[in-house]
């Protein structure tokens, strides 16, 4: 079943099923979305965070979309995305989504 996520959704591409319970009734639920691993992904750019960054603000910035946040945190392997801003000076990178193609980073 597709879902009706936004096309900048990190779950657009992710497919709904359902479950029906003892009492008859179904439950629709979103599938597991399983991170991408970043070594297949295209990469796009890097950047060091500094003080008061945040995730919203850095996508708004880098990818003119606060609502992809989610592209650095996968390009960057987290599953708790906001562990990517709490070290000054750490090295972040943007990823193309997953299934563009791109060249690779230098």
């Amino acid at each position: 079943m597709a879902t009706t996520f936004p096309a900048n959704s990190r779950y657009q591409a992710t497919d709904t099923t359902r479950i029906t319970l003892p009492d008859g009734s179904e439950v629709v639920y979103l599938q597991r979305r399983f991170l991408p691993q970043p070594e297949q992904l295209a990469m796009w750019r890097q950047f060091d965070v500094v003080q008061g960054d945040r995730l919203d603000n850095l996508a708004a910035q880098w990818i003119g979309d606060p609502e992809q946040f989610w592209r650095i945190a996968d390009a960057n392997r987290a599953m708790r995305p906001e562990e990517l801003v709490e070290v000054i000076g750490r090295r972040l990178t943007i990823a193309l989504p997953d299934g563009v193609p791109g060249a690779p980073l230098v």
